[in-house]
């Protein structure tokens, strides 16, 4: 596998932009187009939140039941969410108006929205992005970051990643973009992820794909607890590279391409953890050794969602007890008494508990770990061989702050 630039764009046959279209009333980006030249097979995964946004409504209709996909048009700044029948309708527009200016049909484009909840889109502004995106259109991989600009909320940096893999000796390229700040607790963030391959790839077999690694990688990242109106994962695959298109679960190909996905969704859960509203590091946990797999990731997300332990992150306080103690109230049966526990960074490894008590580690040594931008913490459990592990961010003050005049 190879790592190389361009994002959504990085696939052959796709192209995007990103732009003001003046929904956030200043010169931040607020519109983005993914566009594939030729029709796509499709794969998504949504919010489970009882409260879903109607972009969520009309996407799982063309994700399940349009014939194709071709296009991705989001804006930002509103998230079109308890917008009642008349936010749906304006899904319906924004994909009309899309599908008229590429084209193409309007069942074949998918609507994403990020930003305030309970305001209803602005479609005089909306429908001038409409007609201005498509122009601007490329395949660089500056053309994939205006988009990944285009779709930021309280995100402080862009979020992509790319790689070529080899696939019965033909190249085949995955690209994604991402979004994520605040509100960050997917159950499927305000969340949103767009992925695009060149990959031949039946279309049944791309939806079990990307159902099980989301479950692996984004349902494996919190923030804040907040399990968004928004949060959709979406993918499109235009098969645009040649190969032999992947049918069977037991192929190489197959696992070259999972695998290669895999690595995709991970990175672009981690720029999601890290970036984190006010945090300052990343923060990840590996639980080793549990009895079953599901137990793994309960205990590594009972961690990573502990206020006091990322509160203890951001103060480089090496406050291990936080840890043992969201892992016992997880619900998970397993012994204290046998637990060991790591932290680790680039400053290297130290070992702070050994069988459920304290080692005789270094005060100063723990703080200069845990004082880096990326922070992991390692928990052998000793009563399996499952493991699993989630991604979060610290909690600061900054946060607060952000997320009190947040409309404002």
């Amino acid at each position: 596998m190879k790592y190389i630039d361009g994002g959504v764009c990085a696939a052959k046959g796709f192209k995007a932009t990103g732009l003001n279209a003046g929904i956030k009333n200043n010169v931040k980006k607020d519109m983005a187009l993914v566009f594939s030249e030729v029709s796509c097979v499709k794969a998504g995964t949504f919010t489970t939140n009882r409260v879903c946004a109607a972009p969520v409504k009309w996407d799982k209709k063309v994700v399940f039941e349009s014939e194709s996909a071709q296009a991705i048009v989001v804006n930002s700044g509103i998230a079109n969410a308890c917008t009642g029948e008349e936010g749906y309708e304006k899904c319906r527009e924004m994909a009309a108006k899309t599908a008229a200016q590429l084209g193409i049909r309007e069942d074949a484009v998918l609507v994403a929205s990020t930003g305030v909840i309970g305001k209803q889109l602005p479609m005089d502004i909306i429908g001038k992005g409409i007609e201005l995106l498509p122009k601007k259109l490329g395949a660089t991989a500056a053309d994939a970051t205006l988009a990944a600009e285009a779709i930021m909320t309280t995100d402080t940096k862009s979020k992509q990643v790319a790689v070529e893999v080899e696939i019965d000796g033909v190249p085949v390229h995955i690209g994604g973009m991402c979004k994520g700040s605040g509100m960050i607790h997917p159950n499927m963030a305000t969340m949103l992820c767009f992925i695009t391959s060149d990959a031949a790839v039946d279309e049944k077999l791309l939806q079990k794909m990307v159902r099980a690694i989301v479950d692996d990688t984004f349902n494996m990242i919190s923030v804040d607890g907040d399990t968004s109106t928004n949060d959709s994962v979406l993918l499109l695959a235009n098969g645009m590279a040649g190969n032999k298109k992947i049918e069977d679960e037991n192929s190489a190909g197959y696992k070259e391409f999972y695998d290669a996905l895999f690595y995709i969704l991970c990175e672009l859960s981690k720029k999601i953890a890290g970036d984190g509203e006010g945090a300052t590091c990343l923060f990840e946990v590996q639980m080793k050794n549990v009895k079953t797999k599901a137990d793994a990731k309960v205990l590594a997300k009972s961690v990573i969602t502990s206020n006091l332990t990322k509160a203890a992150i951001y103060g480089h306080d090496a406050n291990w007890g936080r840890i043992l103690c969201a892992m016992g109230y997880s619900g998970v049966d397993f012994d204290p008494e046998k637990v060991d526990i790591w932290f680790k960074s680039e400053a290297g490894e130290l070992k702070i508990v050994e069988d459920g008590k304290a080692t005789d580690y270094s005060e100063e040594k723990a703080t200069e770990i845990l004082s880096k931008e990326h922070v992991i913490a390692i928990a052998d459990v000793k009563q399996g061989t499952e493991s699993a592990t989630a991604y979060g961010c610290d909690l600061t003050h900054e946060y607060v702050s952000i997320n009190a005049d947040y409309r404002s």
